[in-house]
């Protein structure tokens, strides 16, 4: 029996790769469009577009974790920076006092719709713009599954945290 550790193809290395360099260039020139069109990070444009996406305009602060894949601590201290612009507001659920509800406000929903048109720009130029539509849907039919799987497990939110004197 071979004790050798699990390697990947040539081809998978590749593709491993090309995935990397894309999805980080990719998030380089939205993040730079959003700086420049909102000063917003990445992580604030992708609540506010959760908030707004949401029938209520309202997420608890956990789902919302679990949707952007941040850190509770982190999530908590960009709800904070979104709060002190008046973007969103924070609460206590009304189900829940243990959860924060966080509720987009106007200002949050017109920052949005003045980045949304620049960011849709960029998205398209660089990531649809070299495929054809059989592309894109073939490159959204290869992604599912992989999303699927990768969600599989518990997001990291749910998962019990770490004391640090070890025990």
């Amino acid at each position: 029996m071979s004790d050798s550790p699990p390697s990947l193809d040539p081809v998978q290395l590749g593709a491993y790769f090309s995935l990397i360099e894309v999805t980080s260039l990719l998030r380089h020139a939205v993040e730079q469009q959003l700086r420049e069109a909102g000063d917003l990070s990445y992580v604030q444009f992708q609540l506010l577009a959760r908030l707004g996406d949401s029938p209520t305009g309202s997420h608890r602060m956990t789902d919302l974790a679990d949707g952007v894949v941040y850190s509770r601590s982190g999530l908590t201290y960009q709800a904070g920076l979104l709060e002190k612009a008046g973007l969103v507001t924070r609460a206590p659920s009304a189900d829940d006092e243990r959860s924060v509800t966080v509720t987009i406000t106007e200002a949050g929903r017109a920052l949005l719709e003045k980045v949304l048109p620049g960011h849709i720009e960029v998205v398209s130029g660089l990531l649809f713009e070299p495929l054809s539509h059989d592309d894109v849907v073939a490159l959204a039919g290869l992604l599912e599954p992989v999303r699927t799987h990768m969600r599989s497990a518990p997001p990291r939110s749910a998962a019990p945290r770490r004391r640090k004197n070890g025990a």
